[in-house]
């Protein structure tokens, strides 16, 4: 049995969930909301330490601004009405990505990454603003300042997610079959699973049986 200590979840399609039963993307990615609650609470109960939610990537700047605006109002309402609930619950959260969106959600990502920094149940990656070739240019980037040559392990110590294990697994949702960015170098060797569902109507049953088939898979990697 495959110990799991890493989730990354792409969590696609809340627009299109939106349009089909609310005529509205928005309200898609409110609804999203309840499976991001979901996946946290059966996370806990597996015991999976670290769990990477891809919450707005570097290319969704190109997106209307009235969903950008939603999303980030959005955020902010959340991280206002339920901080206090993650930090009892000893969750610790980090954003990976640059922190270039206003100065009160600035404020309010960087609050929440203080009050939470020892919490240790699960420590769940916000992936903001966040995309993966920008993340391996900014390690490079600084290791241009360093001396000697350049190695896999230097590279992992300049990453947005050193100290973080790479993920056991990954889960897109949204019937898409890409990795769109997505912590391209820690997922070299990363089981990917592909669900059909839509983001909001992903459950904690689907969840399940995603854990329970990455379980039973032979990881060799590169072994025989």
């Amino acid at each position: 049995m495959n110990p799991i200590k890493h989730v990354a979840v792409i969590m696609d399609g809340n627009g299109r969930w939106g349009l089909k039963n609310k005529k509205s993307r928005n309200l898609g990615h409110k609804a999203g909301l309840k499976t991001v609650e979901m996946i946290i609470k059966e996370s806990i109960k597996k015991k999976i330490k670290f769990l990477t939610l891809y919450a707005f990537s570097t290319e969704n700047w190109k997106r209307p601004s009235s969903e950008k605006n939603f999303l980030f109002n959005l955020l902010e309402t959340y991280l206002i009405e339920k901080l206090d609930e993650l930090n009892r619950n000893n969750i610790k959260l980090k954003v990976i990505g640059r922190k270039i969106f206003s100065q009160k959600l600035n404020k309010l990502l960087n609050y929440a990454e203080s009050k939470t920094k020892n919490n240790k149940t699960i420590q769940i990656n916000l992936a903001l603003n966040y995309g993966s070739k920008a993340e391996i240019v900014y390690a490079l980037n600084r290791l241009k300042k360093t001396k000697g040559k350049i190695t896999e392990i230097k590279v992992n110590q300049n990453l947005y997610t050193y100290k973080i294990p790479d993920p056991d697994m990954l889960i897109r949702t949204g019937n898409t079959s890409r990795l769109s960015n997505f912590l391209l170098w820690q997922l070299a060797y990363s089981e990917i699973f592909f669900e059909k569902k839509l983001w909001p109507d992903f459950n904690s049953n689907d969840y399940s049986k995603i854990i329970n088939k990455f379980k039973k898979i032979k990881r060799n990697f590169g072994n025989i």
